[in-house]
């Protein structure tokens, strides 16, 4: 797919009128090209590696590793939102962003992206150790130009494969605590991995004509509805047992056991849920200024609503439910691990 270019980091919004009320950017501008939502989720499970590890880091050298890390995403979504100007700009969720709307000059985001990446990497491998620093300059790369650059243009496995730049944190914390990335600090990377196809696909089903309209090949766009809901559940059934999987490594413990067994059972239920129902069969179903996280209708449908558009108001509820299910269930699985380190609590080793 070809790449429009962005004339002085200004792409138009194809629904502003004509006349642009100017507005020079503030620092809150700058700070939203770093995406703070993604950074905090990359911040908590960074945190959680680093002291799931169980060994002990000065709480300076701690909070420089974290630091470290929230500056590599920072970095990251703003080499992202510099390169993705131009499909942003087609999108309803993406086009209000600094750059498309034009608060942002596009060299200004890639500048800042530069000089943080820089920064961020340096400062893990003088101040903790290289193989953190080598594996925050590994997400770095794999997030801006693998992922960003080549993976989300070219292929519907976009997302599977590029899922890999998020799920690296908790094993970069890790090797900043301890210096080696042992099997529990992949298995956390793998949870990572494996929750990311079944999280996006799921909001994919509802905003593909988003996707489309971009001409960004997500798996709905490509493969349809009905093969998407299907790679839901099948992803799903593969997750779960993996989320599991660290009360038999010696990672997680009691709580952990409960919060992902019980938690792994509600997203299966809504997984099979999503793959029952026609999520995706219709256009986006929101209202344009719908959050994008809700999940429930704001009023009762029609009593002469069809039976047909019911099944596809269910079905787009449905996924949307999966979406928002999938980002509380990873906060709970990571959550529950940081608790038990932070409270000594003890680990299972069950036997297979």
């Amino acid at each position: 797919m070809a790449r429009t270019p962005v004339l002085s980091g200004h792409v138009l919004n194809p629904d502003a009128e004509a006349t642009e009320t100017v507005r020079h950017a503030r620092w809150q501008d700058y700070f939203q090209l770093m995406k703070p939502r993604v950074m905090s989720l990359v911040v908590f499970t960074a945190l959680t590696g680093l002291l799931a590890a169980r060994t002990p880091i000065h709480p300076l050298l701690g909070a420089v590793a974290v630091f470290c890390i929230a500056v590599g995403a920072g970095a990251s979504g703003a080499l992202n939102m510099w390169y993705d100007a131009d499909i942003d700009a087609k999108m309803r969720r993406t086009r209000g962003r600094p750059v498309p709307a034009g608060l942002v000059k596009g060299e200004e985001a890639a500048t800042l992206g530069v000089v943080l990446s820089i920064l961020s990497v340096m400062l893990m491998g003088v101040a903790i150790n290289w193989l953190a620093a080598g594996l925050l300059a590994f997400t770095i790369v794999f997030y801006a130009v693998v992922y960003t650059m080549w993976l989300k243009r070219w292929t519907a496995q976009n997302i599977v494969i590029g899922g890999l730049a998020g799920a690296l944190p908790p094993a970069i914390g890790w090797a900043a605590a301890t210096g080696h990335a042992p099997l529990n600090a992949w298995l956390m990377v793998l949870i990572i991995f494996l929750w990311t196809p079944p999280h996006f696909w799921a909001l994919s089903l509802y905003i593909s004509t988003d996707y489309a309209k971009a001409g960004v090949p997500m798996l709905p766009v490509v493969k349809g509805a009905k093969e998407t809901r299907k790679q839901v559940l099948l992803y799903s059934l593969i997750l779960i047992p993996i989320c599991v999987a660290p009360v038999f490594t010696g990672l997680g413990g009691w709580l952990y056991l409960a919060v992902s067994g019980l938690g792994g059972l509600v997203f299966l239920v809504l997984a099979w849920r999503v793959f029952a129902s026609n999520a995706g069969d219709a256009a986006d179903p929101r209202p344009a200024d719908r959050d994008l996280y809700e999940v429930k209708d704001e009023a009762p449908a029609p009593k002469n609503e069809t039976a047909d558009k019911k099944a596809l108001a269910d079905g787009a509820k449905n996924a949307r439910n999966l979406f928002a299910f999938s980002i509380l269930y990873l906060f709970a699985l990571f959550a529950a691990l940081l608790a038990e380190a932070v409270l000594g609590l003890p680990t299972l080793e069950l036997p297979l």
